[in-house]
């Protein structure tokens, strides 16, 4: 598949939903990291991206317009090691503990479904990044309901062993457009190649600004150097001027 301008495949679609881009630098030096939120109603909008000592998490900006907080409160990103784990949902949680238990990411996945966030059953899309000995290893994955079916579960699981210098790989949770029940369209097919290159800023201001200006929430972004594993992370949140 043609390695596709990051910019150009984030501002294809008004809505993708939730979002997530791993990748190499263009210099190969750095493992690139980016997750984003959106949202379209007022309980969904009202979150911001707050560090925590392994990651983040999602916080409501005003409590006092929370509603329910079971599917958009969560750690998005957190570490193990040479792990970071990136999602977006409390599987978060289950990979990292399965990691722990010395499980496969997979094994671990296997354990849960897509969100049972009716008539949408969003799916649960997840993110690996290995950095050890200079080298990087990435997967995806993406658990979705069958044809809208919550009786069907299909798991769909992605390995990237020693990517190419300046690409990456893009997921998100919708597909764009409604089906005949005015449920959202789920993503379909492998992860998108695209660009990523090597400034840190460029490539979260990139990001930020591609996401549609009405729709766009909360951003973060990570470099992580192969060589010394120090990371350099950045968070945009709509919510903070």
């Amino acid at each position: 598949m043609k390695t596709i301008d990051l910019a150009q495949e984030i501002g294809r679609l008004e809505y993708p939903g939730r979002g997530i881009v791993l990748g190499l630098s263009a210099d190969g030096k750095n493992a690139a990291i980016a997750y984003f939120i959106m949202g379209r109603s007022v309980n969904s909008r009202n979150r911001i991206f707050v560090t925590e000592n392994d990651g983040i998490r999602t916080e409501a900006f005003d409590p006092a317009l929370l509603e329910d907080p079971s599917l958009i409160i969560y750690a998005p990103v957190r570490t193990l090691g040479n792990y970071t784990v990136v999602t977006n949902g409390d599987q978060t949680d289950t990979i990292i503990d399965g990691l722990d238990a010395q499980m496969t990411w997979a094994e671990a996945l296997s354990t849960r479904e897509f969100e049972p966030d009716k008539p949408n059953y969003t799916p649960r899309i997840s993110g690996l990044v290995h950095v050890t000995g200079a080298r990087l290893d990435y997967q995806l994955s993406i658990l979705k309901s069958g044809d809208m079916d919550p009786a069907t579960c299909q798991r769909f699981y992605f390995s990237y062993t020693c990517p190419k210098a300046g690409e990456g790989h893009y997921i998100h949770t919708y597909a764009g457009g409604l089906d005949e029940n005015g449920a959202l369209l789920s993503f379909e097919g492998e992860p998108v190649p695209v660009t990523i290159g090597n400034d840190p800023d460029a490539f979260a201001e990139t990001i930020w600004n591609s996401l549609n200006e009405d729709n766009k929430v909360s951003l973060f972004t990570r470099f992580i150097d192969l060589e010394t594993g120090k990371a350099v992370s950045k968070i945009y949140n709509k919510n903070i001027k």
